[in-house]
């Protein structure tokens, strides 16, 4: 059982990093600079873009409201969910399934977007913002206990103190040597992802935001768990 536990729990978070890091990587450069998964990095490129007087300031002051907007559905969702006794994860992995697959249609359909701040890039960005908003909020509400797939810096931190640990002759406790396989296997998976996405957006285009799609429909398959085991 918690051999079974342990594989489903790596499957999932793995899966959810590489999908991170493609479709943050692919929006990235076929949206001019936006980060979909990031909202920080989003404030970051708003202060560089408005001293350096570029494009693309509009989409990502937009990024925000429906990043926060996403989050408040997936809240609402698993509610709605566990107060019937149902667990959220599959409704809301289809879900963010079904964003990622408009993300893609939108943007072959729209291609050429133009400039990054007109109606069809931000039409397309903000459907690859939603379905993050949604994998971020699935990572708070229903995966809390595994490492974060959506941003990299706190499974960073906290691999190199448990590793800095262990080189120093710690014993790690079985806890915290699971949470390092976890932290691990996620920053790992993201770095494939980002890759996977660059060449992939390069590549297809649009069409490759398929990829991370499918890849949800297949964790649709993955055992689930009863809400608050």
């Amino acid at each position: 059982m918690v051999f079974a536990h342990t594989a489903r729990d790596t499957v999932i978070g793995s899966g959810l990093a590489f999908i991170a890091g493609f479709v943050d990587a692919a929006a990235f450069i076929a949206l001019t600079g936006l980060f979909t998964a990031h909202v920080t990095g989003n404030f970051v490129l708003i202060g560089a873009e408005l001293i350096s007087t570029s494009t693309g300031v509009l989409a990502k002051l937009l990024a925000l409201p429906t990043f926060i907007l996403a989050v408040a559905i997936t809240r609402l969702i698993t509610l709605a969910l566990e107060r019937r006794g149902s667990s959220p994860l599959r409704p809301l992995l289809a879900l963010e399934a079904a964003v990622l697959i408009a993300f893609a249609i939108a943007g072959v359909a729209m291609s050429p977007l133009g400039s990054p701040d007109g109606s069809k890039a931000i039409g397309v960005g903000m459907l690859g913002v939603a379905a993050m908003g949604i994998q971020n909020g699935i990572g708070r509400l229903v995966i809390g206990h595994l490492a974060a797939t959506t941003v990299m810096t706190v499974n960073v931190t906290q691999a190199v103190i448990d590793l800095t640990d262990r080189l120093c002759g710690a014993r790690l406790s079985e806890q915290v040597s699971t949470r390092l396989r976890r932290t691990l296997s996620a920053v790992l998976a993201f770095a494939a992802g980002a890759l996977a996405g660059a060449f992939g957006v390069a590549a297809l285009s649009f069409w490759s935001v398929l990829v991370p799609a499918f890849i949800l429909l297949v964790l649709l398959i993955v055992p689930d768990q009863k809400p608050g085991s």
